[in-house]
């Protein structure tokens, strides 16, 4: 949502973070757990704490009633 939001591409951010683009659309979709190096510089990219970004339990998918 961060990412979509501010419009940057998935490009955009795996260029800014030295990943490879694919990882920015498993990170998104759950299908990938960054290291905790990974974690800090995403939640620092997009200047929010890292509980803003990652979580142990999961998020509502967007349009769910909580």
């Amino acid at each position: 949502m961060l990412r979509a939001e501010r419009g940057i591409s998935r490009r955009e951010l795996s260029e800014a973070l030295g990943i490879h683009y694919q990882t920015v659309g498993y990170l998104e979709r759950g299908e990938f757990r960054p290291s905790l190096y990974l974690a800090l510089r995403l939640s620092q990219y997009f200047g929010v704490p890292v509980e803003v970004v990652f979580s142990t339990e999961p998020f509502p998918r967007l349009g769910e009633n909580p």
